[in-house]
């Protein structure tokens, strides 16, 4: 069966995006960012809700930047044609290899997961995954902890999460001081 993992870059204090909505600290230096283009290779589809959509959607049009390096093109080779299902209630159309999503988040990881196909079903975004967390869907947890306190914001972990036991799977040191921290869920 696919895995759900649940991926983003987080404040040392556990945020997302500041109280300001700001994320500039999670810029990734050239090692990170090498980090996230061999970990898109394992995604099979990513679900997103709407904001995350939204700022994900400069890539669309990013490669027509002539002065772009390897990596940035790397990235875009593999993150454009990647399947996306958004999640939005706002939205009437979205871009790109996207969907909207026609049902609940468990009921489209319930058939992504029926469906042939392979590689990890991705969530991105922490509203969506507090709903995929509440559900009891997310096999994995994977968290690169930033050297910075934004001291508010949007939680990385739904602040009313049940308790779920994790088992510590992999973890790395960035030369930046950036800490990645994978977690897969006990069951």
């Amino acid at each position: 069966m696919r895995r759900v993992t649940y991926s983003m870059g987080v404040s040392l204090d556990g945020y997302i995006v500041g109280p300001d909505g700001g994320f500039d600290w999670s810029g990734p230096d050239e090692e990170v960012f090498r980090f996230w283009i061999e970990d898109i290779r394992g995604v099979g589809v990513h679900l997103m809700g709407r904001r995350l959509y939204e700022t994900m959607l400069y890539w669309e049009t990013a490669g027509q930047d002539p002065s772009l390096d390897a990596p940035t093109r790397e990235w875009i080779s593999l993150w454009n044609p990647l399947p996306k299902v958004v999640f939005s209630t706002t939205l009437t159309e979205v871009r790109g290899n996207a969907r909207l999503a026609s049902g609940s988040v468990a009921e489209e990881i319930a058939r992504l997961r029926a469906e042939p196909g392979e590689g990890e079903i991705a969530i991105g975004g922490a509203t969506l995954a507090a709903e995929a967390a509440a559900a009891g869907l997310i096999d994995e947890y994977r968290a690169m902890v930033h050297p910075v306190l934004v001291g508010g914001g949007i939680p990385f972990f739904p602040r009313d999460e049940r308790r779920v036991d994790l088992e510590l799977v992999e973890t790395r040191t960035f030369g930046a001081k950036v800490v990645y921290l994978r977690h897969r869920m006990v069951r």
